[in-house]
């Protein structure tokens, strides 16, 4: 495990032994934030199929977490920054961004999809919006939140 950053408050962790994470607690962190609900052993498993992982402790429990989905030099997707909603705002989305988007540096195509409402943070970190992606939605929520109205 390699020990990114630790201060008096939060330690931050990239790429993790994966089966020392509380599962129970990021789902936890899912629901808080109310995404579609997940499975732990599924959860697990994805983020070990994951190119790299960053989760963010205090005292010992799991605040904050994303990953990197991508082929290894090409391209990539930030996939499930989630941030606690009781830790927002102390610049941990910031970091996870940040940190998790420098290992890409030399990718050809990085994206990520917005949580709705999310915009702005993205946009004051530099994050362009796409006019060429498009969604399969799986189900009337996704479609609502993360689609044009059709006319």
């Amino acid at each position: 495990m390699e020990i990114v950053k630790v201060n008096t408050t939060y330690q931050y962790y990239l790429n993790p032994d994966l089966s020392q994470i509380d599962w129970d607690n990021v789902l936890l962190l899912f629901q808080k934030i109310n995404w579609k609900y997940r499975i732990a052993d599924e959860l697990k498993a994805a983020f070990k199929m994951s190119t790299s992982t960053l989760f963010i402790y205090n005292q010992g429990d799991i605040i904050a977490f994303g990953r990197i989905v991508g082929d290894g030099r090409y391209y990539a997707m930030l996939a499930d920054i989630v941030v606690d909603p009781d830790y927002q705002g102390k610049g941990l989305g910031k970091y996870l961004i940040t940190t998790l988007n420098g290992i890409l540096e030399n990718y050809h195509f990085v994206n990520l999809t917005a949580a709705p409402g999310a915009d702005n943070f993205y946009k004051k970190m530099g994050w362009k919006k796409q006019t060429t992606s498009f969604i399969w939605p799986q189900g009337p929520k996704q479609l609502r939140q993360h689609c044009e109205k059709e006319e």
